[in-house]
C-alpha cells in the first residue's frame, strides 16, 4: 500500500534522512520512534509532499507519489 525506499532527505547541504524504507500493508499500524531530531517529522513531511526527497522513491497503491504536489497525494487518500 505505501512503500518508501531508500529516502533521502537534505536541508540544504545537511542530510536529515540517509537510506530510509518502510513497507506498511493495508491494515497494518505503524509507528515511528526516535530522538528529537532523528527525522521523524522530515519522513512524514516528505511523504505527504511538503519535501522533496533528493534520492528514493515513494509509492502509494502502486502510483508514485515521490514528487506530486501535497493537493494531488491528498486526493488518492
Amino acid at each position: 500500500m505505501l512503500e518508501v525506499k531508500n529516502l533521502q532527505v537534505y536541508y540544504r547541504l545537511s542530510p536529515a534522512l540517509r537510506g530510509v524504507s518502510i513497507k506498511v500493508e493495508e491494515g497494518e499500524l505503524v509507528v515511528v520512534i526516535g530522538a528529537n531530531g532523528a527525522g521523524k517529522s522530515t519522513l512524514i513531511r516528505t511523504i505527504s509532499g511538503l519535501h522533496r526527497p533528493r534520492r528514493g522513491s515513494i509509492t502509494f497503491m502502486g502510483k508514485t507519489i515521490s514528487r506530486q504536489a501535497p493537493h494531488k497525494i491528498l486526493t488518492w487518500v
